[in-house]
């Protein structure tokens, strides 16, 4: 495995792991314990952004390593890219609704889960092995 495959394998696991780990147990758990409804949900108003904003670095290094396997015109065509550019889009909903529209909370919600399930999809895909699709100089 090179250092492509690598840093793919460590983004992925992070972002996914930490967008799934929030919603379905971090929050539910902190509830369980019998935290105030309002408390659950200032750490989730909290903790969602920084997720998301590290879900879109992870999405453009993860980018990277697969524009350096297919290059630019085959980018599209790949699945993992096109779920890459809907997890930066997605990012970006993210932040222009909650900069906007804050009142929109299920507009939030619905970015944050389309993130979640594209990263879902990312780790059903194969691993890029790095510089199969372009030569190396060297």
């Amino acid at each position: 495995m090179g250092a492509g495959s690598i840093s793919w394998l460590l983004a992925q696991t992070f972002w996914v792991g930490g967008l799934w780990l929030l919603h379905f147990v971090v929050l539910p758990g902190l509830e369980k314990m019998g935290l105030a409804p309002m408390l659950v949900d200032e750490a989730g108003a909290a903790l969602r952004p920084l997720l998301v904003g590290f879900a879109g670095f992870c999405g453009v290094l993860q980018l990277a390593v697969l524009l350096q396997e297919t290059g630019w015109r085959r980018l599209l065509a790949d699945l993992r890219g096109q779920l890459l550019l809907t997890v930066l889009l997605g990012s970006l909903v993210f932040f222009a609704v909650r900069e906007f529209l804050p009142q929109q909370q299920l507009l939030l919600m619905f970015s944050y889960l389309v993130l979640a399930f594209c990263g879902l999809l990312l780790i059903l895909q194969p691993l890029p092995r790095g510089g199969r699709g372009r030569q190396r100089l060297g």
